[in-house]
């Protein structure tokens, strides 16, 4: 299996050291996810979150997942000041996209379309935008299957043009430090992934 971590530290190590740092939307899930992520990258990069997320729910749970994050951005000292944006509650798009595939077991099928739907989105707006390269916070989780979610960033990269950066967030301790860093800033941790099959499997 390869190591998106040594990938990503690759990539990081030939980036330029002087001048304007490139730019990257980064897909964040939630704030606890993404708070060692934003720590690990903003400073190699102007950092702008995208948080899409039509899977969470219920909605209440979508908007207290936003609101953190929004929090964390605006506590968190970081080099370079980063922006968010934020899509509307639209849990029709992913049961849409999963549709079929209800009965699947958390960490199958489903979960591999929900990556897609998400990874799609951020790759779309990141070559609409003008963006360098994106990714996402998702590998951070243990929870979560760094290869398969590397893999569709790879293919998403070759249709939109945009490169997208490999990684494995969770290694190197990368989970442990966000547990901290949620911890620091008393971030809400959600029990569960954010779906309602999720939620329904209690996991």
């Amino acid at each position: 299996m390869e190591n998106y971590q040594k990938v990503m530290e690759s990539i990081l190590a030939q980036l330029p050291q002087e001048g304007d740092k490139p730019r990257l939307l980064l897909h964040s899930c939630c704030g606890p996810c993404s708070s060692y992520v934003l720590e690990c990258l903003a400073a190699h990069f102007r950092v702008t979150v995208d948080y899409y997320n039509p899977n969470i729910f219920p909605e209440e749970e979508f908007e207290k997942r936003l609101s953190e994050q929004c929090r964390l951005l605006a506590e968190m000292p970081l080099p370079t000041k980063v922006e968010l944006i934020a899509d509307p509650y639209d849990e029709a798009e992913f049961l849409d996209a999963v549709k079929g595939l209800e009965a699947e077991p958390e960490g199958g099928k489903r979960c591999a379309v929900c990556y897609r739907l998400r990874l799609e989105h951020t790759a779309k707006r990141a070559a609409a935008e003008g963006f360098d390269f994106f990714t996402t916070t998702l590998t951070v989780s243990p929870y979560k299957h760094a290869d398969v979610l590397n893999e569709i960033g790879k293919e998403l990269a070759k249709t939109v043009g945009v490169p997208y950066l490999f990684s494995d967030f969770k290694k190197k301790d990368g989970y442990k430090r966000s547990c901290t860093l949620a911890a620091e800033y008393g971030l809400y941790r959600q029990d569960y992934c954010g779906c309602r099959f999720s939620l329904r499997e209690d996991v």
